[in-house]
């Protein structure tokens, strides 16, 4: 039986926005990838809110926002509630990925479109699998598909999905590979696929032709040696925690080259979570090249153990590294992050170099430019911060903060007050100390209906500490890390090397009085925005590190993975006719273009189609056991109805089947084709079928079970002393020949047994 297949492109199709599409197969809707645009455009959600409670399952692909970013929103503000898969790598660094996304775009503005937690809750569902590893779909009664993930370069944990209806079709989803070994990742797996049933890959880079490896990297530390030797500053925009590691570790290897001239300049890495980042690449280097694995067993270096490349959080921490310097920012698109703010104070001067390492979408400052240079024109940039309040504003806040804070004082002060037992009940006397002591008033009568076996007797309060500790059992002290504000003066001593840090002030005495009382408190702050003229003197220069297979590369491995069918998505519309003509002509599959909004019958036999039953119908059907199942023969008309979406509550959708619904959402993939019974004169008459492929061996062992004789001879089963005569005929059936007697007819009544007459 052929599966129905159909893939709705929700974003990602016929243009450069993020990858994100439904694939339906039969009753099973699986997402592949959320990825969300730098802009973040509402009209994604709008159009997959439709669609977010009939989600069965995520595949997600890569750990960058362009792949996932949508997913903290799906969860936590849409209610997405299903299974996420994902590899170990992609659930590790997309999280820094998503927090560092988040942190970015705090310090500009009020971000409220998800938070951290929303961002904890949807990495929390996510399954984490290995490469290879094969995960059967759970619920719904779906257990025959399987899910694969599989190598694809690009970035660390990247995956293929490979997808399998147990004995009908595999799926694969091959987006943004490359099939290029580089320094810390092996390329794709593509050759061990073989001709699958559906390709789903993009077109992005058909018409693009990388330089080599050697000549790009060339092209890297020439535009490094001649920023640093002229005293300027080099900002590289790189990912969070993707293509950023292939970048780390390559300079930090040049600058561990005692002849390249490195050694007198600064290289740092800056994100709000590099920390994190490299140490979830310690110890990731099983996901990564064999070179690199072999390096790591062998002398049990830690590639990302850097000599020279210094970690950094803030631009204070920047600051505090000597120019000239080498940057790696992120984020890439320059829309917000640290890239945005070096740019604002970097590009003025002649200087410095800017070097963009893989292409964005349109309307972004580093597409612009990317397409424009600099050569000293101008660009006005809105400029936008977060800083601490000061003055006036500080003391109103502060004012308004102590008046909540005693309202919700009171509130807590009524709510215990009235859950406390009443003085006419208990009589209570209070003995006040270093500890507060309730006493009971023994002397007093018990006025409940029950008797106390025993008297309660007197406690001091005690107060259990919750220990809170990490993955690998560290008590963790929240007190350890509370962040005191305390000034420092550095006094020199001209007789001794080294310098003493001296305090300001003096922990005042109350704070000592009140130490058990400290409350960290989180300084108040506010977004500022101006509009500015940046005139951009500083050379701009694009070097390729995307690690995405080029075209030539693209069609070729097209041609030898020769897929039936094909759905090309991501990518210009000339990208996109050049990998569907190559397809038709070299392998002569079948090949979809759909656009933003499309959805494609992938299916492989084009006279199949989905219908549903009414109950009306289900009710008259006379079933039949056969052999594997249960069968009946069914009259009906298909008639066209619309299915009405109806929400219950706040959360649920359901699916409810009328013949005249109360409100009908006007698409074409809301109509159902139903089955509906006739009306009895309607009703042709049949002649009855019998179902089963019977073997007349097996026949002959019933025979015997009833005690009736029988042998072969020349292909025929003779019965009853060779009397009766079974044989098969080339259609199919079987044929009964001999005298009437009281045998033939219970051979024949066996005979019938062994077929579901309908």
């Amino acid at each position: 039986m052929t599966s129905i297949i159909k893939l709705l492109a929700i974003s990602g199709s016929s243009d450069e926005s993020p990858p994100c599409y439904l694939l339906q197969v039969d009753e099973v809707r699986i997402l592949l990838d959320c990825g969300w645009d730098e802009k973040f455009d509402p009209n994604f959600i709008k159009e997959i809110k439709r669609h977010v409670h009939t989600i069965d399952a995520v595949l997600l692909s890569y750990p960058d926002p362009f792949h996932l970013g949508a997913l903290p929103y799906l969860v936590g503000k849409l209610g997405l509630n299903c299974p996420i898969y994902a590899t170990i790598p992609v659930y590790k660094m997309g999280q820094m990925f998503m927090y560092d996304l988040y942190m970015s775009h705090y310090n500009m503005y009020d971000f409220e479109l998800f938070s951290l937690d929303d961002i904890d809750t949807a990495f929390e569902r996510i399954i984490q699998l290995k490469y290879n590893q094969s995960v059967a779909l759970k619920g719904k009664g779906y257990g025959t598909i399987t899910i694969t993930p599989l190598p694809a370069g690009h970035m660390i944990g990247g995956t293929i999905w490979k997808i399998i209806k147990v004995g009908e079709e595999d799926i694969v989803y091959a987006a943004d590979f490359n099939h290029k070994k580089e320094r810390h990742l092996n390329g794709c797996e593509l050759e061990k696929l073989q001709r699958p049933s559906l390709l789903i890959t993009d077109a992005y880079n058909a018409k693009y032709q990388q330089a080599r490896r050697r000549a790009r990297d060339e092209k890297l530390m020439t535009n490094i040696l001649q920023t640093l030797r002229n005293n300027g500053n080099v900002l590289v925009c790189v990912d969070t925690a993707g293509r950023v590691l292939e970048l780390a570790h390559m300079l930090d290897q040049f600058w561990r080259n005692k002849d390249s001239g490195l050694l007198a300049y600064s290289l740092a890495i800056l994100n709000h979570f590099s920390y994190n980042v490299i140490e979830f690449a310690k110890s990731q280097i099983e996901w990564m090249s064999d070179k690199l694995m072999k390096s790591f067993e062998g002398a049990r270096n830690n590639p990302f153990q850097f000599k020279h490349l210094q970690l950094c959080h803030s631009l204070n921490d920047l600051n505090k590294i000597s120019s000239p310097k080498v940057v790696l920012a992120s984020t890439p698109d320059m829309e917000s992050g640290f890239t945005r703010e070096l740019f604002v104070q970097w590009a003025a001067n002649p200087n410095n170099s800017i070097i963009i390492t893989s292409r964005s979408s349109q309307g972004t400052l580093a597409r612009d430019l990317l397409e424009n240079g600099g050569n000293g024109r101008k660009i006005e940039l809105d400029v936008r911060r977060r800083v601490e309040l000061e003055g006036a504003e500080l003391e109103d806040y502060m004012r308004t903060e102590g008046e909540r804070h005693k309202l919700s004082k009171l509130i807590k002060q009524d709510i215990d007050d009235s859950s406390s037992d009443s003085d006419d009940d208990l009589e209570m006397n209070i003995i006040t100390g270093k500890h507060d002591i309730v006493v009971r008033n023994e002397s007093m009568a018990h006025s409940g209906f029950f008797k106390t076996s025993r008297k309660q007797h007197v406690m001091f309060p005690f107060y259990e500490e919750k220990i809170k500790s990490d993955e690998y059992g560290e008590i963790i002290q929240l007190e350890d890390y509370k962040m005191l504000d305390v000034g420092f003066d550095v006094v020199m001593d001209d007789n001794k090397e080294n310098t003493q840090q001296v305090k300001i002030e003096d922990i005042k005495k109350e704070s000592d009085k009140n130490k058990n009382d400290c409350v960290l408190v989180e300084k108040p702050t506010k977004c500022i925005s101006s509009r500015k003229l940046i005139e951009v003197n500083a050379q701009v220069q694009f070097i390729d590190f995307e690690g995405r297979s080029d075209g030539g590369s693209l069609l070729q491995i097209l041609s030898q993975l020769r897929p039936r069918r094909i759905v090309v998505v991501r990518g210009s519309p000339e990208n996109i006719d050049i990998v569907s003509k190559h397809c038709v002509q070299s392998i002569g599959a079948r090949v979809f273009t759909p656009k933003k909004g499309d959805i494609v019958d992938a299916t492989t036999e084009t006279h199949i189609y989905q219908v549903r039953l009414t109950e009306a119908l289900v009710s008259q059907l006379f079933f039949q056991r056969g052999k594997d199942a249960e069968i009946a023969w069914m009259d009906s008309a298909v008639v066209v109805r619309k299915k009405q979406i109806a929400a219950v509550g706040a959360t649920l959708d359901m699916e409810v089947d009328q013949e005249e619904p109360t409100e009908v959402i006007d698409d074409e993939d809301q109509k159902l084709l139903t089955l509906a019974p006739l009306e009895e004169e309607d009703i042709p008459p049949h002649n009855s079928v019998f179902v089963n492929e019977l073997k007349l061996s097996d026949f002959k062992q019933i025979l015997q079970k009833h005690n009736i004789n029988s042998e072969f001879s020349g292909g025929v089963l003779w019965c009853s002393n060779g009397t009766l005569a079974l044989k098969r005929v080339d259609t199919g059936k079987v044929t009964m020949e001999g005298c009437l007697s009281e045998d033939y007819y219970k051979i024949r009544e066996l005979l019938y047994e062994q077929y579901a007459i309908i």
